[in-house]
Parts: C-alpha cells; sequence; structure tokens
C-alpha cells in the first residue's frame, strides 16, 4: 500500500528524473491524451458546420423553461431567440431540454445559425 502511494505520488508531483523509462511514460501518457482528445470536449458551444462552400457558426442559446412550455413550440422559442440576439435571420436548428436534479425541465439549449 505504501509503495503504491508514493507511487502516485511521484507520478502527480512529477518527481522522476529526465532520463528514466518513468519520465518518458509520462510524457507518452500526455501526448496519448493530446493527440486523442476528443474536440468536442473542448468546445465552446459554437461549432462550424457545412460544406467547404457554405460556412456557418452554430451558436447555442439557453432559454429558461418559465419562458416556453415544451421544446415543440416553435414560435415561441423563435421569438425569444429573436429578443435575447437581436437577430431575425436565424434557423433553429435543434432545441434540447435540460433537467434539474429531480428530473424537471429546468431551461432549453437552442442551437441556432
Amino acid at each position: 500500500m505504501r509503495g503504491l502511494l508514493t507511487t502516485l505520488k511521484k507520478i502527480f508531483f512529477w518527481n522522476y528524473a529526465r532520463n528514466t523509462w518513468q519520465w518518458d511514460l509520462l510524457c507518452v501518457v500526455i501526448l496519448i491524451f493530446i493527440f486523442l482528445t476528443p474536440k468536442s470536449w473542448f468546445s465552446s458551444g459554437e461549432r462550424a458546420q457545412g460544406t467547404a462552400h457554405q460556412s456557418a457558426v452554430v451558436k447555442t442559446v439557453v432559454i429558461d423553461s418559465e419562458v416556453i412550455g415544451s421544446e415543440g413550440d416553435r414560435s415561441k422559442i423563435e421569438q425569444r431567440v429573436k429578443a435575447m440576439t437581436g437577430r431575425t435571420d436565424f434557423e433553429v436548428l435543434a432545441v434540447r431540454r435540460i433537467p434539474d436534479a429531480e428530473g424537471r425541465t429546468r431551461s432549453f439549449e437552442v442551437d441556432i445559425r
């Protein structure tokens, strides 16, 4: 048990000499994380979509559930997005329900372009 804690402590504090196999292994693990991590993990809510000829930015807007009854009420969603963004030239791509801990609808995420 003590050996395991010592090893974890050395890994966490990067306490290996540079010319050891442990150092090389830690570097390889970091490189694997960098190159194999999905881009979606670092997404900020805006995604580029479309072809090379047609590029559009998708933005996500969060709307409180008290304003909209359900995700099927497109007219209320579009009115609220217009009020929030000030834009009239947008397209609603997707609406996702965000539940709270009890399963009730807390808000909606609306993807627009």
